[in-house]
């Protein structure tokens, strides 16, 4: 069919019935065309995992602890056995600070491992190399030095052996009287025997043992 010149406006005129009913059907199709259906579901952010912080002092032996509400309550005898490594590696920590190298050897074992700055990238055995330290250095401080261990993270491995994993700040006073603070970043591996936990193994990254001026 043909438009008349007046059914060109945008009502169809009575004089086009057909005109009517062709426009109707297109403004129906035009509305369902304009209409965006997402077939994609909402995307749930996921749950962040329960953050655990823990500050231990060596110093006065208090620990703060800030954990989330959906952290799941460990057993009480594996949390005990956790405590215990940390609790040991603060004594090992103190022994080093106050230079006291017989402390030192009775808690790692005789054939004791280590990788550390001091060692350039060697892997060191036994106490010997460690000794130099403690007599040269570590025994001749008298200022105070003040460690935390930030983080401590325990993984027990049955129920003899043991490794933690923390970041070690240690505050000084250097030559000049001014505080500093070295951070190093260890892991340490211990064993028991004997019903005493020896340290066998340790890494550590980051600052030396001995503070510098």
């Amino acid at each position: 069919f043909y438009l008349r010149s007046e059914c060109l406006d945008t009502k169809p005129c009575h004089f086009c019935p057909v005109l009517s009913v062709f426009l109707s059907n297109v403004l129906q199709i035009n509305n369902k065309a304009n209409v965006v259906t997402s077939t994609k579901e909402p995307v749930s952010t996921p749950a962040l995992e329960p953050q655990t912080t823990v500050i231990h002092n060596p110093a006065d032996g208090n620990k703060e602890s800030s954990e989330s509400a959906n952290t799941t309550i460990e057993d009480e005898d594996v949390r005990a056995r956790k405590q215990e490594i940390i609790k040991v590696t603060e004594q090992l920590i103190e022994a080093i600070n106050n230079g006291d190298f017989e402390a030192y050897t009775k808690i790692c074992d005789p054939a004791l491992t280590s990788f550390e700055p001091e060692a350039l990238g060697n892997l060191v055995e036994g106490t010997e190399f460690h000794r130099f330290y403690f007599e040269n250095a570590l025994s001749k401080g008298k200022l105070p030095i003040h460690t935390i261990l930030l983080n401590p993270h325990v993984h027990l491995i049955g129920d003899e052996a043991a490794c933690i994993a923390y970041i070690r700040l240690t505050q000084y006073i250097d030559s000049n009287g001014m505080p500093r603070t070295m951070q190093s970043e260890e892991t340490r591996i211990w064993h028991r025997r004997d019903s005493k936990w020896q340290n066998i193994h340790f890494h550590r990254s980051g600052s030396p043992t001995v503070p510098t001026n």
